[in-house]
């Protein structure tokens, strides 16, 4: 429930402790400016107090969510590795692919728990080579290569302003069916070049009316909530 005077909604959760932004010295109020400057309290604007008050107050029930979600997070990941640990000693068995992904499912089949592996990767020096490979495809093509592929392989080895290669148009080329036994080496290569440098776990719930029902996401994310 919310009112004017109180317009965030009614919680059971209590709001992480956030300074007021006030200062005493001497007996008198000083408020910090954005520039660090110490001004007066009665000197700032009932507008910029009333702001300063309203974004505290938000950010306060903001990081008691995201220690909570936090700590959600610990408590999902270690009852999983406890169920998994049973599964081990009663029966030597484990749940998952080989990867790590692994899918878990209530008794009644309306509710389950997705873990899934998403592994970051870069290119090695290997691309450099699959670059020359491709230019001498299409230098010999000319124009029978036609616009459309020069341009996939443009965007491809072209960097980003991050100075990254752009990773879906280098996967857009391995897919392309050319024959040409320079092209395939130059696929090899690019294969070849791709070094894992990183994973994230990510841990994701769905529940659904019935067991024919679809699958709805719980969302979690505040982007999406």
């Amino acid at each position: 429930m919310t009112n004017a005077q109180n317009p965030t909604p009614e919680t059971t959760s209590r709001p992480a402790q956030i300074p007021d932004g006030v200062v005493e010295i001497k007996g008198k109020e000083y408020r910090t400016n954005a520039k660090g400057s110490l001004v007066p309290a009665e000197l700032v604007k009932a507008q910029d107090a009333l702001q300063d008050e309203t974004v505290r107050k938000m950010i306060g029930y903001g990081k008691a969510l995201s220690e909570q979600i936090a700590r959600f997070k610990a408590h999902t990941f270690n009852d999983i590795s406890a169920f998994e640990a049973l599964l081990a000693q009663e029966y030597d068995a484990t749940v998952g692919g080989k990867k790590g992904n692994k899918t878990l499912f209530s008794y009644d089949g309306l509710y389950k728990v997705q873990v899934q592996i998403a592994e970051s990767f870069d290119f090695g020096p290997e691309l450099q080579i699959a670059k020359g490979l491709v230019d001498e495809c299409l230098n010999e093509w000319a124009a029978d290569s036609g616009p459309e592929l020069r341009a996939i392989v443009t965007k491809a080895f072209n960097t980003d302003k991050e100075g990254q290669i752009n990773r879906s148009e280098i996967f857009m080329l391995l897919n392309l069916d050319i024959a040409d036994e320079r092209w395939k080496r130059a696929m090899q290569a690019i294969r070849d070049a791709m070094r894992v440098v990183g994973s994230k776990t990510y841990v994701r719930f769905y529940e659904r009316a019935s067991q024919t029902a679809a699958w709805e996401a719980i969302t979690i994310d505040l982007s999406k909530a």
